[in-house]
């Protein structure tokens, strides 16, 4: 038996209007969701713990099995690993994202942010910015290290965990309230922004119409993780095939394969195909028992904001990685369960993430049940299914600990 799970980052949602009432989830044509829908168990699954803040850190690592309460270091220390950055244990580390704030004459505190994402900006024009930004502030006590995007790291030497504020929580607001209260990093974010703002990357995409990356925010601090083989707690052997630098940095320590895909960029336009045949070959060729395929567009599109395009997420995932992945498993005659769900919702309406339960889709190619609901949240919450400790989830899709 295989073990697959398909992750829509942020993909649950609320009714909207807009949409006759319906979520992004309901609204989408998603013919093989719906179809595997009738034959698979589904149901609703708390992936945040009471307490925790919502995040892809604290979701994902419950849905891969580790209790976020036990194992969550902070979200930047992750994303470190993936990126190869070495970390004593009195580092701490800091997602440094290369943000849009607005350029009107003002106080550095009256700005807004704009964009978290600078327009999805490439990592080639974003490693150019980040260099400079090094160039000009980095030293022994600071050191910034190039991710994926406009997602990067920054290692504070002896530093210690401080509050700070994710920048897709307070978007179109001004940033005074949320800048860090330490004053040296609140001093880099305001110097990073001198040293963007003209710089000939920015001015070339202000000219494209594109949003500057103008700006480096600090949030996320953590110590070094430390997480548990994952083979070891589970007795499978997990490939992961994600964009996203915190995906990659969980597997990393939590021993599993990392596929890095040529063209996935964490965006709506993605290598979907490259994807799906790197989890397949994966489970039926390199000797993996489980593939783990993160899916970053709909979240993203909900901190946009963009209802249509959010909905376009949704089915490209069903079109682009659903369907040709059941058929390839089925093609190489490998049994597998499969397991289909959001980390969070990250709803239009607030554009950023909320701790609500998310549905989940469980299909066995053996044991194909029989019933008439589609995948979405009003289906999963009609189930009667509902898990209150997300981690446990897994033990349900490996037949394990049940």
């Amino acid at each position: 038996m295989k073990y697959i799970v398909v992750l829509g980052d942020g993909m649950a949602d609320e009714p909207i209007e807009q949409l006759g009432g319906r979520t992004p989830l309901a609204y989408a044509k998603t013919p093989n969701l719906d179809r595997l829908s009738k034959l698979s168990e589904i149901g609703m699954v708390h992936t945040i713990p009471e307490g925790m803040k919502p995040g892809s850190d604290t979701a994902n690592l419950a849905v891969l099995g580790y209790d976020p309460k036990k194992y969550y270091s902070g979200r930047s220390p992750l994303e470190a690993l993936s990126i190869g950055v070495p970390m004593k244990d009195t580092d701490i580390a800091i997602r440094c994202n290369i943000v849009t704030i607005s350029e009107e004459d003002v106080p550095f505190g009256e700005k807004t942010i704009i964009d978290h994402s600078s327009s999805e900006i490439s990592t080639e024009e974003c490693a150019v910015l980040l260099e400079e930004v090094s160039k000009q502030l980095g030293n022994e006590e600071y050191r910034f290290y190039v991710g994926t995007s406009y997602r990067h790291c920054l290692i504070w030497s002896g530093g210690s965990v401080v509050e700070l504020s994710q920048p897709h929580d307070v978007l179109g607001q001004k940033i005074g309230p949320y800048l860090p209260q330490d004053a040296v990093l609140r001093g880099m974010m305001e110097k990073s922004c001198g040293i963007l703002v003209n710089h000939p990357i920015n001015i070339e995409r202000k000219k494209k119409g594109l949003h500057p990356a103008n700006c480096c925010w600090f949030w996320g601090a953590g110590t070094k993780p430390m997480l548990s083989s994952f083979e070891e707690k589970t007795g499978r052997k997990g490939m992961m095939v994600s964009a996203v630098d915190l995906l990659k940095g969980i597997a990393v320590g939590a021993g599993m394969g990392v596929c890095l895909v040529e063209g996935a960029n964490g965006g709506l336009n993605t290598n979907y195909a490259g994807k799906v045949e790197a989890a397949v070959k994966a489970v039926t060729e390199d000797g993996y028992d489980f593939a783990y395929i993160h899916l970053e567009a709909p979240d993203e599109m909900g901190h946009q904001g963009s209802v249509e395009k959010k909905v376009q997420a949704i089915e490209y995932l069903d079109e682009k990685v659903v369907g040709p992945l059941v058929s390839k498993m089925e093609a190489a005659g490998e049994d597998f369960r499969l397991l289909v769900l959001p980390d969070h919702p990250t709803p239009i309406r607030v554009r950023t993430h909320t701790s609500d339960p998310v549905p989940y889709m469980l299909y066995d190619s053996t044991k194909p049940q029989e019933h008439t609901w589609d995948y979405n949240e009003e289906a999963g919450r009609a189930s009667g299914n509902d898990l209150a400790e997300g981690y446990r989830l897994i033990d349900r899709l490996l037949q394990t600990n049940l």
